[in-house]
């Protein structure tokens, strides 16, 4: 394993179409719920303990071995917007799209013959990192992490927010991260073991409302 492929798959530039995604921080700055440095600290907060533990658990599940097939229902069933589950798929298929062009992978390889038009973005990036030669904390890190930079980085855009308290906003979140990948890697293991019924739904109700009142709008900045 080289820890430097973690790098690269937890990076921004990675070509998996992320930038295009604000993770729900779009249809919140419109409604007034983020504002700031504060109130965007809170919106990361609640969305890493919610969809971000479930994502980085279903990838901690993936890159542990688990069936991808199962993991992709389970993950359905925890995703409640048509539009999220809609925006999970492309996202997944992009990745799978990226990551079979820079590691070689079966794994990969099938997940593209049985999901031609995506598996959730959480499950390929748990065996896209296996791919890479990393394990089930490096692939929850990237979930975890992407969770809460995803909107940091969109309101920054969305408000011209000073890109140095944005930054500050996840160092901030830092150590909330560390908590969420135990949780996540734990239930991976658990899932393994048990099956998908050990991995976490946590719910934001509010986030999947937001996301069926986002992708009705006829011009938007961001996918979702």
């Amino acid at each position: 394993m080289t820890r430097a492929a973690l790098l690269v798959l937890a990076d921004g530039r990675f070509p998996a179409g992320g930038h295009a995604h604000s993770g729900g921080a779009e249809q919140a700055v419109k409604a007034g719920r983020i504002t700031g440095a504060a109130t965007l600290e809170s919106f990361c907060r609640g969305r890493l303990h919610t969809a971000g533990l479930v994502a980085a658990a279903l990838a901690a599940a993936a890159a542990a071995g688990c069936d991808p097939a199962e993991l992709d229902a389970a993950a359905d069933a925890r995703t409640p917007s048509p539009a999220l589950r809609v925006a999970a798929r492309k996202l997944g298929r992009q990745l799978t799209r990226a990551a079979r062009a820079i590691w070689t992978s079966g794994e990969l390889d099938a997940l593209a013959r049985e999901f031609p038009k995506g598996a959730h973005q959480p499950v390929v990036l748990g065996l896209a990192a296996r791919a890479a030669g990393l394990g089930p904390e490096d692939a929850a890190y990237c979930a975890a992490y992407e969770s809460v930079s995803g909107p940091a980085t969109a309101v920054v855009r969305l408000l011209s927010l000073d890109p140095f308290e944005a930054t500050a906003v996840l160092a901030r979140l830092a150590p909330e991260v560390d908590r969420v990948v135990d949780r996540a890697v734990a239930a991976g293991r658990a899932t393994r073991e048990s099956g998908v019924d050990a991995l976490p739904a946590a719910s934001a109700p509010l986030l999947e409302v937001g996301a069926e009142v986002h992708a009705a709008w006829p011009v938007r900045l961001f996918a979702s």
